[in-house]
């Protein structure tokens, strides 16, 4: 018999062996009282501090106007109607004018009175157009801001909105006629161009004209949303970053590298939604109403028809201006969301506003607004103790 002794542990054969990490029991211990477990994003405002989701984003751009319609739609529905009248009465008083000098004109200077009377119309026309670019770069600044401060749980009224936008409606502004003015100077020198070879080619020159023109609508329309989602984020940076027009282009190309896709897609969406919403609901409006005015003029005596057509005209034009609002406070805030969507996920602006947040709640004013850019060489703020992974 051999004198070998069982191997035994060297703590003895009492002794009992830790647990192995990864072995499983029914009967597991469970974790320590008060550790730290998963928590969802805070919430403060408008959207959760998070990278976003498709339908967050979506959601978040319509809700805009309910959380705080008096400065977003009561705004945005004055500076529609202002534009609709100032082209009204702009266009219409020197339309009637116009038309009026070309029916009275009458021998040899007639021809001229026209080309004239043409040439006032459309030069008139620009008035409108000039007007709807600046009212529309307003429009969009005080929509980034409600959208960035709503985030944060802000809610300030369209005085506070304007008093932060305060030094910054002049760039916009500038950046709006900047980019109307290098697609119109674009788009005149192609039509000037197939224009002379049409003029000067001939028949080879008119099939040329032809064939370069359709492919000059394509290719604009190409670069037209290539260079639009690009620059999408150049108002954003104007407004929160407080960046120079220069540098705030820079950004919204590079911000928008790698997403490209993702941001025209969003931006078509959502054109397509509002689009659609209005189509929806103005097709069945304007058959009521021709319902509504073959009623009231049963016998079709012009007088009533007049009346029928005015009436049909109003209301018509009340619901473009409502549903023009609508849109363009939503699709200025889809694109303000996108910022701040594509900040989370490359910079972690999440961990800067739920920091902001926090402070704000403990009574701290002296944090730094997050969306501003950190000075170069200040130190990374640490995150406070036990705070959640989303803080």
């Amino acid at each position: 018999m051999s004198n070998e002794t069982p191997w035994q542990s060297p703590a003895g054969p009492s002794s009992v062996l830790p647990p192995s990490p990864y072995a499983t029991s029914d009967h597991a211990a469970p974790p320590p009282a008060g550790a730290p477990g998963w928590t969802p994003p805070p919430k403060p405002g408008l959207i959760p501090l998070r990278p976003l989701t498709l339908g967050t984003l979506l959601g978040a751009a319509f809700q805009v106007l309910r959380r705080n319609p008096r400065p977003m739609f009561g705004f945005s529905l004055a500076l529609t109607g202002l534009i609709f009248l100032v082209t009204l009465v702009v266009v219409g008083l020197v339309s009637f004018f116009a038309f009026s000098r070309v029916t009275s004109a009458t021998g040899e200077d007639a021809a001229a009175i026209a080309a004239g009377a043409t040439a006032t119309i459309i030069l008139s026309a620009l008035v409108p157009v000039m007007l709807s670019i600046v009212v529309t770069a307003i429009l969009q600044a005080v929509v980034v801001l409600e959208v960035a401060r709503g985030t944060v749980g802000e809610k300030l009224k369209l005085r506070g909105l304007w008093n932060a936008a305060k030094g910054r409606i002049g760039a916009i502004i500038g950046w709006a006629l900047l980019l109307t003015g290098a697609a119109v100077t674009a788009l005149a020198i192609l039509s000037v161009v197939i224009g002379l070879i049409i003029a000067f080619g001939g028949t080879a020159g008119i099939v040329i004209g032809v064939i370069l023109g359709v492919l000059a609508a394509g290719g604009s329309a190409v670069v037209w949303f290539w260079l639009g989602t690009r620059l999408c984020l150049v108002p954003s940076a104007l407004m929160l970053e407080r960046l120079p027009l220069r540098a705030a282009i820079t950004r919204s190309w590079s911000l928008t590298t790698g997403y490209f896709w993702k941001t025209l897609g969003i931006q078509l969406l959502v054109s397509v939604i509002v689009q659609t919403v209005a189509s929806i609901i103005a097709a069945p409006l304007q058959g009521v109403l021709l319902l509504g005015s073959s009623l009231i003029n049963p016998n079709g005596d012009e007088t009533g028809l007049a009346v029928g057509v005015v009436v049909l005209y109003i209301l018509t034009v009340i619901v473009t201006i409502v549903f023009g609002a609508i849109a363009a406070v939503i699709q200025a805030a889809t694109t303000a969301l996108i910022y701040i969507d594509i900040r989370m996920r490359k910079e972690g602006l999440d961990l800067e506003l739920s920091r902001f947040v926090e402070a704000r709640q403990a009574g701290d004013t002296s944090v730094m607004d997050p969306y501003q850019p950190r000075a170069t060489g200040t130190p990374e703020p640490q995150a406070p103790a036990q705070a959640s992974p989303w803080s």
